[in-house]
């Protein structure tokens, strides 16, 4: 027993030998879960030292500090401890799962590696974490405020963000971007466009500071109920006073990465009133003028004239749906031409939309347009408004007369037409023959017949050498996707480089030229444009995350171009940058 004894011991002293002796090497992180304007550190830690450390790619964050390395060697009780750190402090660059991957290093001539840490990026926070000193000083002195016009809108109603950021007198800022747009799920939205960033004075909390409007949204919220706009976040790079100044006694600088948020905002969206409402609303929200016109009031049977039910005024034009043309059946009516003239500004939509109908009579008579009504909801007046058409005729002078036909019974009487004789009844016969004499030519050895003899003998080589071209250019999928791509690319950015020699035009025209390949690619409509989505369908085919990244840059780079001094080369290098972009894009595409 004594000798089972001992060895149980000797077994136990061993083990715990050989779990001190084992190598750690294990990356930890400050937090799984962290806002798109916060940081995260991770430090990666080993208990013996090692050489040769490679950090992972961090691609999806942006180094803000680090690598920081710090050791700890202590003796507790005769035994050693050693640590040795590795630190780096990130900020992510968007929202979204992003993983981690392994660190290596080699510790007594073997590799170890850490595990992957999968991180999940969410919407911006209200208090974010930061380092201390200069960066503090820069979230004191650099705020980002969105305005709401109003936060209690009817639904349909127009209302306004406007994003302001406020610089104190003591800061500067010297770069920016969008790091987080804002999504506006539950509302038809439209960016305003800011030519030129002007630096205004202003107030904040009751001090002076500097401000510049950054981006302007008109929005119609789709929903009723308590809805959620959410933030923007801007990565900014502020330079903060040291406390230090120079020979010449101008303050000593410091240029600091900060991410900053305007918060979210909710809306109180109200439902329209029930009382009141008239069974033919559409859901036009505004003020309006309503008319229906015609382009001619006679005419003569198979004319044809138009009739144009408009809409004009401000509200929200693009969101309802035009009253429907009502005529008699003798009056053949096809599909009406929708246009639409509106300007969306600050204040809201404002212009005109239309329906014009194509109207063929077929018989002779007089045939009345029913009188059209129109109901929109008059925000002035908080109440329901209705406009009336006038009843329009049509005279149709001359034609055939429609047959009425009547079942025979003593209560129905036949009511006959008189008819009218026409001098030129017979005008359509022909009273004059123009009579042409023709001889008979044999068909047989005429030209028309060597003709049609030999030309198969000296098609068929032609029809079999275009074939053989034609098969071999099919079959070359890789040149023929080239083509394509090279095509698209020419297609798509021959407005922009005709403007490269005017910023502003150039980066529309650039803009503009990306957003109509991604209609005709990914079958998507212009209000549906954001970045996420972008990246999102872009991924769903199969397109590598490099070139995803080099189209959302670019389109970036449009944005914040307009604003800013470019030089010629800089143009030249984006649109070189985009049609191999778009030719790539399309190559992969699936």
């Amino acid at each position: 027993m004594k000798v089972k004894h001992y060895i149980s011991i000797l077994f136990i002293c061993l083990l715990t030998g050989l779990v001190s002796a084992q190598v750690k090497f294990e990356a930890k992180v400050s937090k799984k879960k962290l806002g798109v304007n916060e940081r995260l550190r991770i430090d990666f830690e080993m208990n013996k030292d090692g050489d040769n450390f490679v950090p992972p790619s961090f691609n999806d964050f942006d180094v803000v500090g680090g690598p920081n390395t710090s050791v700890s060697n202590s003796w507790l009780n005769g035994k050693r401890s050693y640590t040795k750190t590795y630190s780096y402090f990130l900020a992510p660059k968007k929202r979204g799962k992003f993983t981690i991957k392994q660190a290596t290093i080699e510790i007594e001539g073997e590799i170890y590696k850490t595990f992957p840490i999968t991180i999940n990026v969410t919407a911006a926070v209200d208090a974010p974490n930061g380092n201390s000193g200069a960066s503090d000083i820069a979230a004191q002195n650099i705020h980002l405020v969105a305005e709401v016009s109003k936060t209690d809108p009817y639904l349909n109603e127009a209302i306004t963000v406007v994003y302001k950021l406020y610089v104190s007198p003591e800061t500067g800022v010297s770069n920016w971007r969008e790091k987080d747009n804002p999504r506006y799920n539950d509302f038809w939205s439209q960016n305003i466009e800011i030519k030129g960033l002007n630096i205004q004075k202003g107030l904040y909390k009751g001090e002076d500071y500097r401000f510049v409007v950054l981006r302007k949204t008109v929005l119609y919220p789709q929903k009723t109920g308590k809805l959620k706009l959410e933030p923007l976040v801007l990565d900014i790079t502020v330079e903060v006073p040291t406390g230090r100044a120079d020979i010449f006694g101008r303050p000593i600088m410091t240029k600091v990465p900060k991410t900053v948020t305007a918060g979210s905002r909710t809306v109180n969206v109200k439902p329209l009133p029930e009382v009141g409402k008239p069974a033919d609303f559409k859901g036009a929200v505004g003020d309006f003028n309503f008319k229906v016109t015609t382009t001619k009031s006679q005419l003569n049977a198979t004319e044809s004239l138009q009739a144009k039910i408009e809409v004009s005024g401000k509200g929200n034009l693009k969101l309802f749906e035009l009253p429907k043309l009502s005529v008699p059946s003798s009056l053949e009516v096809y599909e009406p031409e929708h246009k639409e003239s509106v300007r969306t500004r600050l204040s809201g939509m404002q212009g005109t939309i239309s329906d014009t109908y194509t109207i063929v009579p077929q018989y002779k008579g007089k045939y009345p347009i029913p009188t059209i009504s129109f109901s929109y909801f008059d925000l002035q007046t908080e109440s329901y408004k209705r406009v009336n058409s006038d009843e329009l005729v049509v005279d149709v002078l001359e034609g055939p007369t429609a047959s009425i036909s009547n079942t025979e019974s003593s209560e129905t009487m036949v009511t006959k037409q008189p008819v009218s004789p026409n001098s030129n009844t017979f005008a359509f016969i022909k009273t004059k023959p123009n009579w042409v004499g023709k001889t008979h030519t044999p068909f047989f050895q005429s030209t028309a017949f060597w003709s049609l003899l030999l030309t198969p003998f000296f098609a068929i080589p032609i029809v079999i050498f275009i074939r053989r071209n034609k098969d071999k250019r099919d079959a070359d999928i890789h040149g023929n996707r080239i083509r394509k791509a090279d095509k698209l690319s020419r297609k798509y950015l021959g407005e922009s480089k005709k403007a490269l020699n005017n910023k502003e035009a150039f980066y529309v025209a650039l803009e503009k030229a990306l957003h109509n390949y991604l209609k005709a690619k990914l079958n998507i409509e212009t209000s549906d444009f954001n970045k996420e989505k972008i990246e999102s369908l872009l991924s769903q085919r199969n397109i590598d995350s490099t070139n995803i990244s080099e189209f959302i840059s670019i389109l970036e780079n449009c944005e914040l171009a307009r604003y800013t001094p470019i030089t010629q080369d800089t143009m030249q290098s984006d649109y070189n940058r985009s049609a191999k972009t778009i030719s790539t894009i399309d190559k992969q595409i699936r």
